[in-house]
């Protein structure tokens, strides 16, 4: 069986990865992230997939569009909601690019996250493997978290200080008070 894996980053991959891997699957990457604000930022995450691919042996799909304008346009009005239309446009093309290489199922790094919404997730990536035709493979791959983290280290990869988008980069850094 043949799976798409969305891979947000190189360190967020590993474990599923491997864990998919290890099911017997065959798995291809596709690296698709309009969302990473900013430009500096959007290099170094996808310059770490394009290392863990090679470190990995993986065969890396690179959908290497910034296309920032397109997604404030889509959530500028409603910050609060913008991980909906984040989850939904990526995990649309992920749904998409599947289909279109002839692959039996889908998936996403995204659901190693301890971070993210995965009832949110998992509804979004269940809408577009309807759209699309193609089948969604849900995991929760949170229990991998600490290897993840000990294997990127180990890996030397870039690792990230938030999720992506310009809001995830104020909520990090911006002081807590002053929001």
């Amino acid at each position: 069986m043949r799976i798409l894996l969305h891979i947000c980053c190189g360190p967020c991959a590993l474990y599923p990865l491997a864990a998919l891997r290890a099911e017997g699957l065959e798995v291809t990457g596709l690296f698709y992230n309009h969302n990473i604000h900013p430009y500096q930022e959007y290099q170094r995450r996808r310059d770490a997939a394009l290392q863990m691919a090679e470190l990995e042996r993986l065969e890396l799909i690179m959908q290497d569009q910034y296309q920032l304008e397109e997604f404030l346009a889509n959530v500028a009005a409603e910050p609060e909601k913008r991980c909906g239309y984040c989850y939904a446009s990526r995990l649309d093309a992920v749904a998409r690019t599947a289909r279109e290489n002839g692959c039996d199922a889908f998936t996403s790094s995204l659901f190693y996250s301890r971070y993210q919404n995965h009832d949110l997730m998992r509804a979004k990536a269940e809408e577009a493997a309807v759209h699309h035709n193609v089948p969604f493979l849900y995991r929760d791959y949170r229990p991998g978290w600490q290897e993840g983290i000990r294997r990127s280290k180990d890996l030397g990869l870039y690792r990230q200080q938030y999720c992506g988008c310009i809001y995830s980069e104020k909520e990090r850094y911006h002081p807590r008070g002053q929001r």
